[in-house]
């Protein structure tokens, strides 16, 4: 099964089931090295922790996929985050959930939707991702013309990378190729086709979902 998103951020999260704190964290990780180094450092850092159990998948396919209980019964933990991810379609991310123990006991139900809900809030902080093939279109425009513009761009998914202020104004867009037309058709009724744009190589950008 091919994965379809990566997370947007890196986020940490914290819940309390029955007086046991559990950390969530999650990182974009490219690699399998990134990974367990990713991992490593949550477990120094919370070393005093009870737990530090943890998952990850490397590549769009999920080739690698691994998860670790680190203590907790066999399955309770590092296999229900794995599965989160897998269910939300996640590539390229490691998730760590720290417990620290509150003295009363889960039992192995308990544990499995502890963990779960541990990797589901990190995943919903972070948000999520895809990976769009994009134009990078350079657009340069008279102040006069800016507000129409701006309120045009507001109706589009184009998504707007920088805008540059100086004699006049210059935008740089991410628009998808079959856009590009219409943008530019836009332009010549906002500015009696007085401005300037120049589109370059087709890129891979990201795009939040």
């Amino acid at each position: 099964m091919e994965q379809k998103y990566m997370n947007h951020k890196s986020a940490e999260t914290e819940i309390v089931i029955k007086k046991s704190r559990f950390l969530s964290f999650i990182k974009r990780t490219e690699s399998e090295e990134e990974a367990k180094a990713f991992i490593a450092e949550i477990k120094k850092e919370h070393k005093a922790a009870t737990h530090n159990c943890s998952a990850y998948i490397v590549g769009r396919s999920a080739l690698i996929q691994k998860a670790d209980d680190d203590g907790e019964p066999q399955g309770t933990a590092g296999v229900p985050i794995l599965e989160v991810l897998k269910k939300e379609e996640l590539y390229n991310v490691a998730v760590v959930v720290t417990r620290y123990f509150g003295g009363i006991k889960l039992g192995a139900g308990g544990l499995i939707r502890a963990y779960s809900q541990g990797a589901s809030s990190a995943v919903q902080e972070a948000g999520k991702a895809v990976e769009v093939p994009v134009v990078p279109l350079t657009v340069t425009l008279d102040y006069t013309f800016t507000s129409k513009f701006e309120h045009f761009l507001g109706t589009t998914d184009v998504s707007i990378v920088s805008q540059d202020y100086t004699d006049k104004v210059s935008y740089l867009l991410h628009i998808k190729e079959e856009g590009v037309d219409d943008i530019v058709n836009t332009l010549k009724e906002i500015t009696s086709n007085s401005f300037e744009y120049e589109a370059g190589d087709i890129i891979i950008a990201e795009e939040t979902v």
